[in-house]
């Protein structure tokens, strides 16, 4: 159930409170923290589950972005996640801005190899860091979803 819970957060982007709330309609009582904590621990496992040979071959397909707060500091979290929705590259960074977008972009393209389409929300510095390091890919913009807490 735990590993349930930490990929509903990491691909469907719920919130903490979300899951507990998710978790306690099937009877499952646990507190936000402690799912923020199972996440925490458990996403390296989930990144380095998939072997590197099927990654190797896989371009990105969609980056997307997951907030929370590391060691009680704010950071913000890019992913990038194949057309699978695995995730196959994270990036941590304290600011979200042109630099770390690019970074993450640069970080990506060099493990993963190009992708042909990327889907992000509407923020601009990452359809800056796009047009520069990947002017051929389809960049597909979604509307940011409203949540019920930062997680």
């Amino acid at each position: 159930m735990i590993l349930l819970a930490v990929r509903w957060y990491l691909r469907y982007g719920l919130s903490y409170r979300d899951l507990e709330e998710l978790l306690a309609e099937r009877g499952i009582e646990v507190d936000h923290v402690t799912l923020f904590r199972w996440v925490q621990r458990s996403t390296p496992i989930l990144v380095e589950a998939p072997s590197r040979a099927a990654t190797a071959s896989a371009a990105v397909g969609s980056s997307t972005r997951r907030n929370g707060y590391v060691s009680g500091t704010w950071r913000y979290v890019y992913r990038a996640v194949d057309h699978y929705g695995h995730v196959i590259d994270v990036f941590v960074s304290k600011k979200r801005d042109a630099l770390a977008a690019t970074r993450f972009f640069a970080s990506a393209i060099g493990v993963h190899g190009p992708p042909t389409e990327v889907t992000t929300d509407r923020a601009p510095a990452l359809a800056r860091a796009i047009s520069e390091l990947l002017p051929l890919a389809l960049h597909d913009h979604v509307p940011v979803r409203q949540q019920s807490g930062r997680g």
